[in-house]
C-alpha cells in the first residue's frame, strides 16, 4: 500500500499571490526533487528549481512532506493577464508535470494550471463554517463553477477566494472521519506523542482505547478539585455544536488534526480509506453509516475543490472550530484551558496544524524570525520538549492578522489571539481585539480611501440575538450562548465604532464575515453625518453548515418587531450613532438567508459593493439587492 502512494497527496493550493511574489503550498509522499515553471505565453518559459531560497519543507511523517514554496520572479508577474505554472517533479518514471500527476487539476483545454492576478479586487468569493459531514452539499464546490465558466477569460475571473473562518471542525469530527484520519496516520506514517496530564500515556494508547470513538471525553482526567477536565474545558458550552455529542470526536493529537486537513482539501488519500463499523461500538453505529453516507458524497467533490484553489489565489484566518468551540470567549475559559497539560496540548495541536496548512501561507515573512525556528526543531526532533515549546511559541506568538496591499487594501483580522479581557468577571465575553490591536487596526485604516476587512464574526450582527447573548452573560452563562459578538465587551465595543466614525475611516467600508450559519447584508451609515462613510457588512455562512431551519425565521421576524426603524429600543444599543438597513434577499420573505453557499461580492472601481451574492451549494443564486430609496427595514 505505501509503495502505491501517489506523488502528490494534497494541493497545490495557491497562497499568496502578487507580482513580485507567488507562493504555493502541497504536500508529497516523499521528499522530492522539483522545478517551479511559470509560462506568461507560449514561448517563455520561465524556471525556479524548489531549494533552501525559495522552498521550506516539513517532514510530518515518514511519507508526509509538506512543501512551502516561497518564488520571488525574474520580473514581476502580469497583472491582469493570465498565465499558467507547472510543478515538474523527478522521479524513477522520469519527469513529469501535474497534468501527469493530477490530471483532474485542469480544466477542459488547459495543458497545465492558470492564474491572473487583478489589478483591483473586483469579485471575491468568500465563506466559512465547512463541516464534512453537515448534510448538504459543499458550497466551496461553487468556487470552481465560477472558474469553469471563466477559466479562459482573465476579465471574468474572481480575484481570490477568502476563508473566514472553521475551514475544518476539530471539535465535531464524525465517527467515520476520525477512522480515516486514523488510518491516514498509519499510512503517512504521521508522528506519535506523548500526552501529559491524560488517562492515556501517547497516542498509540488512544488509537486503541476502546473510548476513542465518540467517547473521548471519557479519558479526558481529573484535576486537583476532582473535577473532569471536560467540565472545565467543555463544560458551561450546552449548546448543539458543542455538547457532549459534538466533543465525543473532538481531535486531540497533531497527528490527527493534520489527518484532517489533508482529507478535507484533497481527494487522493480516501482512495486508501477503508471504513469499517465493526471498530465503532453498536450503540453508535447507526450515526456512523449516516455520517458515512454525508461523507462519501464530500469526498466525492474534492478533486473539483483541489481543482479551484489550484487556480486562484486562498487567503484564510482562524475561527473557533478550527481549534475548539469557543476558542479564548472568556477570561475564565483561558485559565481553565491553558492551566491544564492536557487541555493545552489539545488547543496547541490545532493552532500547529493551523499555522502549517493554513496560517503558513497567508504571510510567510510574519514566521520567519518567531515561528520558523521552533517549527523546524520540533520537526526534526518530535519529543515532548520540543512539541511544548512549539506550542508556547504560537501561543506567544501575536500576529497572525494580515494584509494586503490590493485596491481596495484587503486587512484580514485576527479575533482569537488579542481577546480584551472584561475587567470584572472571569465569566464575561472578552473583547474580540484588546486596545493594541485595535490602535493597530486603525493605522491601517488611515489615509485609504477605501477597504476591505475580514472578520470571522460580524461587526454589525443581528440585534435580537446579540440582545439573547447578553441576557445569558448577565446570568453567568455566556458560554451556552456563544455570546462572541463584537458588542458583548463594552471597550472594545467603543473603539471600534470610534474607529469607523472616525474622519480619517475610509469613504467605502466593506465587511466581510462568517461564523453565524446565515448569510445577510446590512448597508450603515452614521446618522446625523454629513459625509458619513459608506458601511456594508456582508457575512455569508456556512459552506457546509446552516443554522437551524425552524428557528432561524422566527428569529428574524421577532428582530424586525422589536428592533425596527422606529423602534425605541435601538436607542438603548451600543450602535445607536449608526443607521442600519438590512437587504432582503430576492424570492424571500426574511432578511436571514440560510443555506450552505459561497459567497460572490463584485466590488465597483471606488471599493463600493456593485453586486452581493450566495452561490448557494444546491445550485441556487440568491442576491441582496441595494435597497436605496427604500425605507429602513431595520435600524438599531
Amino acid at each position: 500500500m505505501v509503495d502505491a502512494l501517489p506523488e502528490l497527496i494534497a494541493g497545490p493550493v495557491v497562497r499568496r499571490l502578487q507580482p513580485e511574489q507567488m507562493v504555493l503550498w502541497f504536500v508529497c509522499s516523499r521528499q522530492v526533487e522539483a522545478v517551479l515553471e511559470l509560462y506568461r505565453d507560449d514561448d517563455a518559459v520561465e524556471s525556479y528549481p524548489l531549494n533552501g531560497s525559495n522552498t521550506e519543507i516539513l517532514p510530518i511523517g515518514e511519507r508526509a512532506y509538506v512543501y512551502l514554496v516561497n518564488v520571488t520572479p525574474n520580473s514581476r508577474l502580469p497583472l491582469g493577464e493570465r498565465f499558467e505554472y507547472d510543478l515538474k517533479f523527478s522521479g524513477g518514471e522520469g519527469t513529469q508535470g501535474l497534468a501527469q500527476l493530477q490530471p483532474t487539476l485542469l480544466y477542459p483545454g488547459e495543458a497545465r494550471p492558470s492564474l491572473v492576478i487583478k489589478s483591483r479586487l473586483d469579485k471575491v468569493l468568500h465563506g466559512s463554517c465547512r463541516k464534512p459531514h453537515y448534510p448538504s452539499d459543499d458550497g466551496l464546490l461553487q468556487a470552481d463553477l465560477v472558474l469553469q465558466s471563466s477559466v479562459q477569460n482573465a476579465e471574468e475571473r474572481p480575484a481570490l477566494l477568502l476563508m473566514s473562518g472553521d475551514q475544518i471542525y476539530a471539535d465535531d469530527v464524525a465517527g467515520p472521519m476520525l477512522t480515516a484520519i486514523h488510518q491516514v496516520i498509519e499510512l503517512l506514517g504521521l508522528q506519535s506523542e506523548t500526552l501529559s496530564g491524560a488517562t492515556v500515556n501517547d497516542s498509540e494508547e488512544l488509537y486503541r482505547n476502546t473510548c476513542c470513538y465518540y467517547q473521548r471525553e471519557n479519558l479526558l482526567p481529573h484535576n486537583r478539585a476532582n473535577e473532569t477536565l471536560r467540565d472545565k474545558f467543555f463544560g458551561g458550552a450546552k449548546k448543539p455544536i458543542f455538547t457532549a455529542d459534538g466533543a465525543h470526536n473532538h481531535l486531540i493529537t497533531l497527528g490527527e488534526v493534520l489527518a484532517m486537513y489533508l482529507l478535507v482539501w484533497s481527494p487522493s488519500l480516501w482512495a486508501y480509506v477503508k471504513t469499517n463499523v465493526s471498530d465503532v461500538d453498536e450503540n453508535y453505529r447507526d450515526r456512523y453509516l449516516e455520517e458515512q453516507k454525508q461523507l462519501a458524497h464530500f469526498a466525492e467533490g474534492l478533486p473539483r475543490v483541489q481543482r479551484a484553489m489550484a487556480h486562484l489565489p486562498v487567503y484564510m484566518i482562524f475561527d473557533d472550530h478550527d481549534v475548539t468551540d469557543d476558542w479564548n470567549l472568556t477570561r475564565g475559559w483561558e485559565d481553565a484551558a491553558y492551566g491544564h497539560p492536557f487541555s493545552r496540548r489539545i488547543i496547541g495541536n490545532a493552532l500547529i496544524g493551523y499555522w502549517v496548512c493554513q496560517g503558513w501561507g497567508n504571510a510567510p515573512q510574519h514566521f520567519t524570525d518567531e515561528v520558523l525556528p521552533s517549527v523546524r526543531n520540533y520537526f526534526d526532533t518530535p519529543d515532548s520538549k520540543q512539541h511544548n515549546a512549539l506550542i508556547d511559541c504560537l501561543l506567544d506568538f501575536g500576529h497572525w492578522h494580515y494584509t494586503l496591499p490590493t485596491s481596495p487594501k484587503l486587512v484580514v483580522l485576527d479575533t482569537r489571539t488579542h481577546r480584551w479581557w472584561s475587567e470584572n468577571s472571569l465569566s464575561k465575553p472578552s473583547g474580540l481585539m484588546d486596545w493594541e490591536a485595535m490602535s493597530e487596526l486603525q493605522q491601517e485604516l488611515i489615509d485609504e480611501s477605501a477597504v476591505v476587512i475580514v472578520s470571522p464574526a460580524p461587526i454589525f450582527g443581528v440585534k435580537l440575538i446579540e440582545t439573547i447573548q447578553r441576557v445569558f452573560t448577565y446570568f453567568g452563562h455566556a458560554l451556552t450562548v456563544d455570546a462572541e459578538n463584537w458588542m458583548a465587551h463594552p471597550g472594545s465595543a467603543s473603539t471600534l465604532l470610534n474607529i469607523i466614525r472616525h474622519p480619517k475611516t475610509p469613504q467605502n467600508f466593506v465587511i466581510l464575515s462568517g461564523d453565524v450559519h446565515y448569510s445577510f447584508v446590512y448597508d450603515v451609515v452614521v446618522r446625523h453625518r454629513k459625509n458619513s462613510p459608506s458601511i456594508w457588512q456582508i457575512t455569508c455562512s456556512g459552506m457546509k453548515n446552516e443554522f437551524p431551519p425552524k428557528l432561524l425565521p422566527w428569529l428574524d421576524r421577532i428582530n424586525r418587531m422589536l428592533y425596527g426603524s422606529r423602534s425605541p429600543l435601538n436607542w438603548f444599543t451600543k450602535r445607536r450613532h449608526m443607521r442600519i438597513k438590512a437587504r432582503r434577499p430576492t424570492e424571500e420573505p426574511n432578511h436571514l438567508h440560510n443555506g450552505s453557499g459561497l459567497g460572490l461580492v463584485c466590488l465597483g472601481p471606488e471599493g463600493q459593493p456593485i453586486s452581493i451574492s450566495v452561490l448557494g451549494a444546491n445550485g441556487s443564486r440568491t442576491h441582496f439587492p441595494d435597497p436605496k430609496g427604500e425605507q429602513p427595514l431595520v435600524s438599531d
